[in-house]
């Protein structure tokens, strides 16, 4: 996932929501699902992504404060990963309600519960009053992200579609953004970054909060899903089938990408490796770009491309999911029956014979 030019990456302490940069991410591998007998609609358009987390992550620790107080939270037990969930047992669920909540502490010690990886842990700490009356702890938070990504695929019987082929996840800590609300937003493509050795290249691209196409429900390792709320945002689209990860194998293959405008085209790629067992941590396939009009155009695989649905033999196979830094016309792909037993986890889902 991409996020839009003039990329904000200025981290604020305790306040409104940060734009940041995330670019092609690897995904964590899930249990591959059974073998689906659908047809889906495969996407390729680049979106807006408009995401708040579901609590406020730590992203750094400052050691003093503006005013060169030292950082409250520094020596108090709070670590970079953390997600503050609760401010003296009251829920909050963004940096606002983290502001509220202190400042009706006057200064005095409060008690911040943060989930750390699976286990949930209670910090006290006193925050400091600066000049304008302002409780702080001194604390790096993240509490929401907006940027470009692609559409993978479009269920037609469920109104559910999948994109990116991994998750949100914050850039300093890798660690996934949990999932408050979403959505997505009708976007163009305004120009390319091209790739180059050690530099994989960006979509840059403008996007209308207002222009809502679907919902965000679940941000996963394998991807992010929702359904399309837009009728005409998947008009004139036909569904094909969808290959099991078993179909898939070396050899020509096609991406269709939004690496301009609002259009998507359908490019040339070669799948070279196939990955299996404990290879297969967040990637099932190695492709690389061989179209001549996408290595003119973008130099190969891109950030923003991240979700382009990959056909093979008339059947939806994958998702193309990150780039290589060191050569940007190749990459990695995640089959699509990954990320169909993420969003459906064998419910709702007719099995093959």
């Amino acid at each position: 996932m991409e996020f839009t030019d003039k990329v904000k990456k200025k981290i604020r302490k305790i306040c409104g929501a940060t734009v940041v940069a995330i670019g092609l991410l690897a995904s964590v591998a899930a249990p591959a699902g059974a073998a689906y007998d659908k047809k889906l609609v495969p996407m390729g358009n680049a979106v807006g992504i408009s995401m708040e987390a579901d609590g406020a992550l730590v992203v750094g620790i400052p050691e003093f404060l503006g005013d060169g107080t030292p950082s409250p939270a520094r020596g108090a037990g709070f670590a970079v990963g953390d997600i503050v969930t609760h401010v003296n047992k009251k829920r909050v669920c963004c940096n606002e309600e983290i502001r509220d909540a202190l400042s009706k502490g006057e200064g005095k010690n409060v008690t911040v519960t943060v989930t750390r990886g699976k286990k949930t842990v209670d910090i006290t700490v006193a925050p400091h009053i600066n000049g304008e009356g302002r409780a702080e702890l001194g604390l790096w938070l993240r509490d929401a992200v907006a940027g470009i990504g692609t559409i993978t695929f479009y269920d037609p019987e469920t109104g559910v579609y999948g994109a990116l082929g991994h998750s949100v996840s914050d850039t300093e800590t890798g660690i996934l953004i949990p999932l408050r609300t979403g959505s997505i937003l009708r976007s163009s493509v305004t120009d390319v970054a091209q790739g180059k050795i050690g530099f994989p290249g960006q979509l840059h691209g403008t996007f209308n909060a207002e222009n809502v196409v679907g919902n965000l429900v679940k941000n996963s390792p394998n991807g992010i899903f929702g359904q399309i709320l837009s009728a005409e945002f998947i008009d004139g689209r036909e569904p094909i089938p969808v290959a099991e990860t078993k179909e898939i194998h070396t050899g020509p293959a096609t991406i269709l990408s939004n690496v301009s405008g609002t259009e998507v085209c359908a490019y040339s790629i070669e799948i070279t490796r196939l990955y299996s067992g404990s290879e297969a941590a967040g990637r099932s396939m190695m492709i690389t770009v061989t179209d001549p009009r996408l290595i003119e155009q973008t130099g190969g695989i891109v950030q923003g491309m991240s979700g382009s649905p990959i056909i093979q033999d008339g059947k939806l196979i994958g998702a193309v999911t990150h780039v290589l830094i060191n050569d940007p016309t190749r990459g990695y792909g995640l089959a699509i029956e990954k990320m169909l037993s993420t969003i459906y986890n064998g419910s709702g889902v007719k099995k093959a014979a």
